[in-house]
This record gives structure tokens, sequence and C-alpha cells, in this order.
């Protein structure tokens, strides 16, 4: 029989260390996703990734099984994405990951890249409170109750964080719809 995650988590808090491999091996990369939407580095969001499931292990004695796991898990890595991007600016890299190419012609190929890096620098423009709140709305499909529990907000301040970014993205994007 399948443990759900928090039954896992509990059993790391008894000192199951399997159960803690198999959080890690389930979320890892979703986790990541998350850490590199935000942190635009790979290095920087594996970093992220390994603090935040040293922190889920550390506090596996205090856990209780309030939201889910993942809400839980959300709710670290995007503590610790803002604290990085309030300790310095973050450096944006023009090497995104590939994406599939399914190849379409060059003219194409440029095109798309030139706007999806628009697109990053648009949201890498945000606040980073608005910042996370896209990405977990938008990249993560996360309700705006689950946003407002990870960011440990409200749900009405999630729904303005959100407005506000989209505001702020509609107007530096502007230019794209023409295009």
């Amino acid at each position: 029989m399948r443990r759900s995650d928090e039954e896992r988590m509990l059993a790391v808090a008894k000192g199951d260390l399997d159960a803690f491999s198999e959080l890690v091996l389930s979320h890892q990369r979703s986790a990541w996703n998350v850490a590199f939407r935000f942190l635009h580095d790979s290095t920087e969001a594996e970093d992220v990734v390994q603090d935040a499931f040293l922190k889920i292990l550390d506090a596996a004695p205090r856990y209780r099984p309030m939201a889910s796991f993942r809400t839980y898990l959300y709710q670290i890595v995007s503590r610790l994405c803002i604290d990085r991007a309030e300790k310095k600016h973050p450096e944006y890299s023009d090497n995104l990951p590939d994406a599939p190419d399914p190849h379409p012609p060059p003219s194409e190929q440029l095109f798309a890249r030139e706007r999806e890096e628009q697109v990053q620098r648009a949201l890498g423009a945000l606040p980073p409170n608005q910042r996370i709140a896209v990405i977990l709305k938008h990249f993560e499909d996360l309700s705006y109750a689950e946003i407002a529990q990870t960011m440990g907000t409200s749900v009405k301040a999630v729904e303005g964080l959100l407005g506000r970014a989209r505001s702020t993205l509609q107007d530096r994007l502007a230019s794209l719809k023409k295009e």
C-alpha cells in the first residue's frame, strides 16, 4: 500500500530515512522547477532544493500535517527563493533550458526564443512576492488558497499580488501582442 506524502513525513519524524528518500524522489523535480523559474539559475535552484529538503529533514520532528506536503515544500522553497532575491539582485542568463524542438524554421525559433527571453525578463523584474505567486499559480497550478498557505498570507493578498503582477506583465509585454 502506497503511503501519502503526509504519512511519509510522519514516518520521517520517527527516523525513517527511506520515507525521506521517497519524498525527495517524488518532489525534487517540481521543487527544482519552482526554484529555477524564480532564480533562472540551475545551480542556485539545486542549492535551494537541497536546502529545502535539509530544512524539512531537520523540522521533521515538529511536522504537523496541517496542509498538503506539497504546499509545505513549496512554502519552504518559496521562502528560500525570496530570501536569495532579497540578499542579492539575481543575475539573469540568456541561456534558458532547452525546449522540445519540433523543428520549426530558424526564423520561428529565433522569434520564439526572443519572445521567451522578453517574458522571462518581465517576470524576473517583478517584485519577489509577485514573481513567486505567478510561478506557483501559472507554472505549478496551485489554487489561490494553496498559494496563500504557501506564502503565509491571505487569499485576498494573493489575488492582489497576482492582479498587480498581471497588470505589470501586460504593460511590459504589450509589444508582444503587436508582433
